[in-house]
């Protein structure tokens, strides 16, 4: 079996409001193993939010165990998670987050400026590899105004990527996007993870959670249910029978 690169069990996070103690997660107990597959979802206020930011090491649980990648993330504190973070996670936001004036190559660069061991001739060649990942290589010196919203994307992967993280998580990914740009993110998607990433894809779109190898439901602070997608889609061949429209 594979190792579990995540490991949360009954995960509880509360905040006080007033008077009113908020319980935002209600004892959540999952775990992913190396080279999974899963997408989260859960309507507004259901916890989804909250569990991605502690997974995302951006917050700490009131109380439950997490650890990522073996580590106890409780027992850190700032700085540590800070740099556990850089280290082990890649992020992907539906808003993309580049920076405007700086080219794909640049943006994909950045996770890389917190290692001073890297030399600048050692991060361009690894940005440009991650580029080459997500089929972005001839884009490379291009600002993100001359990238469609699905290049842009790519380029946010990219940067996910660079630090060889042991977890890709990523948020709402395809909520900018149309049918088809959202497809072939979560066909370049699958493809990453059949080169064995880790993948955890939050969305609130049941047709983007069938591109996954598993589901869990989030409802009121608690898992509702966590399958595996039996009928899991191809995004590849969904795209095929889409209209033809300009490649991103």
């Amino acid at each position: 079996m594979m190792a579990k690169i995540l490991e949360i069990e009954n995960l509880k996070r509360e905040f006080i409001v007033g008077d009113e103690t908020v319980r935002a997660l209600q004892g959540i107990s999952f775990s992913v193993h190396s080279g999974e597959f899963i997408t989260i979802m859960g309507s507004s206020g259901s916890g989804k939010t909250t569990l991605l930011n502690i997974i995302g090491c951006l917050d700490t649980p009131t109380s439950g165990t997490y650890l990522l990648d073996n580590v106890n993330i409780r027992q850190l504190n700032r700085n540590a998670l800070a740099e556990l973070r850089n280290k082990k996670i890649g992020f992907v936001f539906q808003s993309y987050n580049l920076l405007p004036r700086t080219t794909a190559i640049e943006n994909v660069e950045l996770p890389l400026f917190y290692d001073r061991n890297i030399s600048s001739k050692v991060r361009k060649e690894k940005a440009f590899e991650a580029l080459k990942a997500v089929n972005l290589e001839n884009r490379a010196f291009h600002s993100p105004s001359q990238l469609s919203g699905g290049q842009q994307q790519r380029v946010a992967i990219a940067r996910a990527l660079v630090n060889e993280p042991v977890l890709i998580l990523a948020d709402e990914a395809t909520g900018n996007l149309d049918t088809r740009t959202s497809y072939e993110i979560m066909a370049l998607m699958q493809e990453l993870n059949k080169r064995g990433r880790t993948i955890i894809f939050v969305t609130h779109e049941p047709d983007i959670a069938t591109f996954s190898q598993r589901t869990i439901l989030l409802r009121d602070g608690k898992i509702q249910s966590d399958q595996v997608n039996c009928n899991m889609q191809s995004a590849l061949e969904l795209i095929a029978g889409l209209p033809k429209a300009d490649k991103i």
